[in-house]
């Protein structure tokens, strides 16, 4: 079995009880299932879920270069030579991430209103980035967008290798074929 699931802002990635959050267990009463990588609690978007232990790994783990797209509202509005950093790996201190795809977009058409939304300023502008990664490290795209001087303000992520959160409203959750599109090797 395999399930897409539009995590909400503010949800933890568990199902076990955490006092006062929401949990998966919220959202997905479905025996056995369990995520197949994370989301931070205040990240959004799709979330995949599974009762496969092979199929988990091959999707979470970042030897198998699974692209996961990322829409990322960021302050300021990025240059050129801010996203050729990003394009070309950041240094985080820690590690340098791999290059990423790295685009100016218009604000996604389909994307749904946070609550809570995100803090507004009237003086500093804010400007959608698309991030393409095939890691999947701790925080990686806030850190990356914060070292090249553009604060991610809200991250959704839209798509992990096949599937897209495209028409699965907050919330909400369809199970998928966990057959044809995951031939990874």
């Amino acid at each position: 079995m395999l399930i897409a699931f539009n995590k909400p802002f503010g949800v933890i990635c568990k199902f076990r009880p955490e006092p006062g959050c929401r949990t998966l267990a919220d959202y997905i009463n479905v025996a056995n299932v369990y995520p197949a990588g994370r989301l931070d609690t205040d990240s959004e978007g799709l979330l995949l879920l599974t009762d496969d232990g092979a199929l988990q790994a091959r999707i979470a783990n970042p030897r198998h270069k699974l692209a996961k797209i990322y829409w990322a509202q960021v302050e300021g509005a990025p240059t050129e030579a801010a996203l050729t950093q990003l394009r070309n790996g950041v240094d985080l201190g820690d590690f340098k991430t791999e290059p990423v795809g790295a685009r100016l977009i218009d604000e996604p058409s389909n994307l749904w209103s946070r609550d809570p939304p995100i803090r507004y300023r009237a003086k500093i502008p804010t400007a959608w980035l698309e991030l393409t990664l095939r890691e999947g490290k701790n925080r990686q795209v806030r850190r990356m967008t914060a070292r090249v001087g553009f604060p991610t303000l809200r991250l959704v992520r839209a798509g992990i290798g096949p599937v897209s959160v495209h028409g699965l409203a907050p919330a909400a959750w369809r199970e998928i074929d966990a057959a044809a599109p995951w031939a990874i090797t």
